[in-house]
């Protein structure tokens, strides 16, 4: 085969440090920018943000030539970066050290992508803790309790 082709589609989710509520309304949209245009440099493309002031949710098409851990490894420390260099804070800005990164087939982006988007109205049932726990289970991917929340 000549050319190698993909359709890498990804459900990524981390949490501020210590599930700190730091990422404001006013935040989010630049934030969301520019964690795009981190996935730009990488070669992918940001489908959906969406997230609450303790969490967010990216969906995205991810290049090949990229493996996940480095993407998350650069999305994370640049835009802690950019926002500790932008907002007068009492506390610096960072995020939690691990991260879900979930395969999202193509048949199934749409439902994802909306899911993403309505975060704010889900939380409204579900906390942060219980909504993890499950993406976990939907993808089979076992776990221990007292390492998710370090």
């Amino acid at each position: 085969m000549p050319s190698t082709m993909t359709n890498l589609l990804y459900h990524l989710v981390f949490s501020t440090k210590g599930r700190e509520p730091m990422i404001t309304d006013t935040l989010r949209p630049g934030l969301a920018a520019y964690m795009g245009g981190i996935i730009r440099g990488d070669g992918g493309v940001l489908l959906a943000e969406g997230g609450m002031p303790d969490h967010i949710h990216l969906l995205a098409s991810c290049s090949a030539s990229v493996s996940v851990a480095d993407m998350l490894r650069t999305i994370k420390s640049k835009s802690s970066k950019w926002v500790n260099e932008r907002e007068h804070r009492t506390t610096r800005f960072a995020w939690q050290t691990g991260y879900g990164a979930f395969t999202v087939s193509q048949s199934q982006m749409r439902t994802v992508e909306r899911y993403i988007q309505n975060q704010e109205e889900h939380h409204r049932t579900t906390s942060f803790q219980d909504e993890y726990r499950s993406l976990l289970r939907k993808h089979g991917i076992e776990f221990v309790e007292r390492y998710l929340w370090g």
